[in-house]
C-alpha cells in the first residue's frame, strides 16, 4: 500500500485549523438530479464557501505552515480567479502581505474581489501561464513564498478537509464527483475518503476540451496538452501537477470528461432547478450526471467547487445552454426582398408558436440574388422537438433555412 507524506491525522489537524476560517458548507439533496441519475444525488455546496470556492482551504493551510521568516517576506501567487481570492483572504487573515499576478484580461469582478480581500494585484500577461512566470520571477527577486494552486502537500491537505465533511454529512455516499484541473482537490479528497472509506469511489470530471488527466493516466505520467480551451476556466489546466498526479493515479477511481454543451446545460440546471449560482468548473459534476445517467453508483455526492462566474460569461454560457437544451434557436432564412415578406415569415413562426427575440437583415452577400435577402432569426423555443417543428414548418412553407 502506498504511503503518503500526509495522513488522516494531518487532515484532521487541518480541519481544526480551518475551524472559524472556512465554512462547513451545506449538503443538499437534488430531487431533479436524483431522478435523472436514477439514484440519490447530494450537492456539496462549496460555491457558498468564503471567496466563492474551495480554494481558501488549501491556501490557508499552506500559508499557516510558513515559518515566521517566510511570512515576513510575504507570499505571491498567480491566478485568474479562485486561487487568487483564496490566497488574498488567507494571507489577510494570517497577517501576511500578498501579491497576486493576474492576466490582463482577467474578469474585472475577480480582480476587484482579490483586491478587496487584501492582495496587491498586478496585471501581467495574456494568460495564467504568463502571469505564473511573472509570479515565479517575483518570488526569486523578493524572497516571497510562492503559493502553488495545487502542486504542494500543504495545499492538498487543506483541500482534503472537504473529504472529511462529505463523509460526515453523507455517510451513505458511494461515489464522489469532483471537477478536476491540476488535481489538488481530487487528490486531497481521495486521500481523506479512501483512508476512512475505501469502498467509496472518488471520480474526477474534466472538460473534454481541456482533459489532461485521461491522457496522463494512460501514459502513467503527467503529459502536457498542446492545445486546450474551455468555458470552465477553473479547471482549464494543461498539465496535471506532479504531486496530485501521483495520488490520483494510485487512489482515484478514474477521470471522466464532459462536453461544452453539457457544461452549459449544467449551469442552466443550477439556476433553474437547484437555485444555485455555479461556475462552469463547479458544475462539471452535474454535467457528468446529465451526460451519463446511471453510470455512477449512488448515493452520489457532486461537489459544486465554486460559484465565481463573470456576469458576461454567464450570459454567453446560459445562451449556449439554452441552445443545447433546444430552447434557443438561431436560424438564417432566405426570402424575397419585397414588402410583406418579413410579415409572412413572422406569420409562419406565429403558427408554430416560436417567440422571436431578434431579427436582422443581411442584404450584402455574393450568394444572394438581386431580389433576395436573408434574415437572421433568434428564437425562443420549447425543446429539441419544437426546434425541429419550427424548421420543418419553415421549409414546408418554401423557405431556404440554414443554421
Amino acid at each position: 500500500m502506498h504511503s503518503w507524506p500526509i495522513t488522516v491525522d494531518d487532515v484532521l489537524g487541518a480541519q481544526k485549523m480551518l475551524a472559524g476560517v472556512a465554512r462547513v458548507t451545506p449538503m443538499q439533496t437534488s430531487r431533479h438530479l436524483s431522478a435523472v441519475a436514477g439514484t440519490p444525488v447530494h450537492l456539496k455546496c462549496e460555491n457558498l464557501q468564503r471567496t466563492g470556492s474551495f480554494k481558501l482551504r488549501g491556501a490557508y493551510v499552506r500559508i499557516a505552515g510558513l515559518s515566521p521568516v517566510e511570512r515576513a517576506a510575504g507570499v505571491v501567487a498567480a491566478s485568474a480567479g479562485n486561487h487568487a481570492q483564496g490566497v488574498a483572504l488567507a494571507a489577510a487573515l494570517l497577517g501576511v502581505r500578498s501579491t497576486v499576478f493576474m492576466p490582463v484580461a482577467a474578469p474585472l469582478p475577480k480582480v476587484a474581489a482579490t483586491r478587496e480581500y487584501g492582495a496587491e494585484v498586478r496585471l501581467h500577461g495574456a494568460n495564467v501561464d504568463e502571469a505564473l512566470r511573472a509570479a515565479h520571477a517575483y518570488a526569486e527577486t523578493t524572497g516571497a513564498a510562492f503559493i502553488h494552486p495545487f502542486d504542494h502537500w500543504d495545499v492538498i491537505t487543506g483541500q482534503a478537509t472537504l473529504g472529511l465533511e462529505i463523509l460526515e454529512q453523507c455517510p451513505e455516499v458511494r461515489t464522489v464527483l469532483l471537477g478536476t484541473g491540476g488535481g489538488g482537490l481530487l487528490a486531497g479528497v481521495a486521500i481523506a475518503v479512501k483512508a476512512l472509506r475505501p469502498d467509496v469511489k472518488v471520480v474526477g470530471v474534466q472538460a473534454a476540451a481541456a482533459a489532461a488527466y485521461p491522457l496522463s493516466l494512460a501514459a502513467g505520467r503527467p503529459v502536457p496538452l498542446e492545445r486546450y480551451a474551455t468555458m470552465a476556466d477553473g479547471i482549464m489546466v494543461g498539465r496535471p501537477g506532479d504531486i496530485p498526479f501521483e495520488v490520483v493515479n494510485s487512489l482515484a477511481d478514474g477521470v471522466v470528461t464532459v462536453s461544452e454543451d453539457a457544461l452549459s446545460r449544467s449551469l442552466l440546471v443550477g439556476l433553474e432547478r437547484l437555485k444555485l449560482v455555479v461556475e462552469p468548473a463547479g458544475a462539471a459534476p452535474i454535467a457528468a450526471l446529465l451526460s451519463e445517467p446511471g453510470r455512477f453508483e449512488g448515493p452520489v455526492v457532486a461537489v459544486l467547487s465554486g460559484g465565481n462566474i463573470d456576469p458576461q460569461l454567464m450570459q454567453r454560457v446560459l445562451r449556449h445552454g439554452l441552445a443545447a437544451a433546444g430552447r434557443y434557436l438561431s436560424l438564417r432564412v432566405r426570402l424575397f426582398d419585397r414588402p410583406g415578406s418579413l410579415a409572412d415569415l413572422l406569420g409562419v413562426l406565429t403558427r408554430v408558436d416560436a417567440n422571436v427575440l431578434d431579427v436582422a437583415h443581411v442584404r450584402i452577400d455574393p450568394q444572394l440574388g438581386l431580389t433576395e435577402v436573408e434574415v437572421d432569426l433568434h428564437l425562443e423555443t420549447k425543446g429539441p422537438e419544437h426546434c425541429a417543428a419550427v424548421i420543418g414548418e419553415l421549409r414546408e412553407a418554401g423557405y431556404v433555412v440554414s443554421r
